[in-house]
């Protein structure tokens, strides 16, 4: 989860570096190729439980949707509101719209560690976005995104967030009714990237106008798309999706990185500070659980034998 976390957190930045293209374009040629790729990876698993997939065709309908919604909403809030922000509020938004579906859908309860680790998250994150909204003002540099409309941005930064808790929680649920990662992901992301053909017909012209475009499409498409959804499905097989989403607040942390580092935007010591408060909410949700200490009688104070 924290190894695709970092791949995912490399996307607002490549996007940055083709700002010749739309972020629909952007958003559909990476998810749709990427999801593509899942599907013909996992082709020969998802024939084998073509069953079991039929069998839970509302979740996957439900998944495969909002993977076609998601990165419309994610790329065009970082176009509006800046890389560090639409990263923020996209990802950052997300561990809560996963716990209500969980809550709501599937009763699952919460356990006090997912609740303090995501908060420390959520504090993390929202001091970062409170951190560029306060010294709003990038230097100028190469692909550098400032935020030209932040409350539409920051908008579309939620619905983005929720739909990535909505495709998160179907996989996690296909999985939980014991189908392999690979396929669930395949078909999940494969339905998805079918849907999102249209907008890249529509919209994808200026990728292949300049050699730039095409180079950081690809790279979206296949490393943080395929190989991080790949990463992702593991993890979702052995975590909740309330979890994963939590884990995946790295990204910001990252984006916000890359965005100071390679794009040139500010990031004052609050934006740090952020930073370090959302860290410390990840080794909070990662640390092994405590064993429990037995005292020198034994087990609950019973005597040894």
């Amino acid at each position: 989860m924290l190894a695709a976390a970092l791949l995912w957190g490399t996307t607002g930045t490549a996007a940055a570096l083709a700002p010749g293209v739309g972020p629909l374009a952007v958003g559909a040629a990476a998810m749709g190729v990427g999801g593509l790729l899942q599907a013909a990876a996992a082709h020969r698993g998802m024939r084998a439980h073509r069953a079991g997939l039929l069998a839970q065709w509302r979740t996957l309908a439900v998944s495969a949707a909002a993977v076609a919604v998601y990165p419309l909403a994610f790329y065009t809030s970082m176009r509006l509101a800046g890389v560090a922000v639409g990263t923020v509020v996209s990802i950052g938004s997300a561990p809560v719209a996963a716990a209500l579906v969980e809550r709501i859908v599937d009763r699952q309860p919460l356990s006090h560690r997912w609740a303090l680790g995501a908060a420390a998250g959520l504090l993390g994150v929202l001091t970062l976005a409170v951190a560029r909204a306060v010294d709003a003002g990038p230097a100028p540099g190469p692909g550098t995104a400032a935020g030209t409309h932040p409350a539409l941005g920051i908008a579309l930064g939620l619905a983005a967030g929720l739909t990535y808790a909505l495709y998160s929680w179907g996989a996690a649920r296909l999985m939980r009714r014991g189908l392999p990662s690979r396929p669930v992901m395949g078909a999940i992301f494969g339905l998805g990237g079918v849907l999102l053909l249209p907008v890249l017909l529509l919209t994808g012209g200026p990728i292949v106008a300049a050699g730039p475009h095409v180079a950081a499409v690809a790279y979206l498409a296949v490393v943080p798309m395929f190989l991080g959804y790949v990463l992702f499905g593991r993890g979702l097989g052995t975590v909740a999706a309330s979890t994963a989403t939590a884990l995946s607040l790295l990204e910001p942390a990252v984006a916000a990185a890359l965005a100071v580092l390679v794009l040139h935007e500010r990031l004052p010591a609050l934006g740090w500070a952020g930073m370090g408060i959302l860290l410390a909410g990840l080794v909070v949700l990662t640390a092994p659980p405590r064993a429990p200490r037995l005292s020198a009688r034994g087990s609950w104070g019973r005597a040894a034998p």
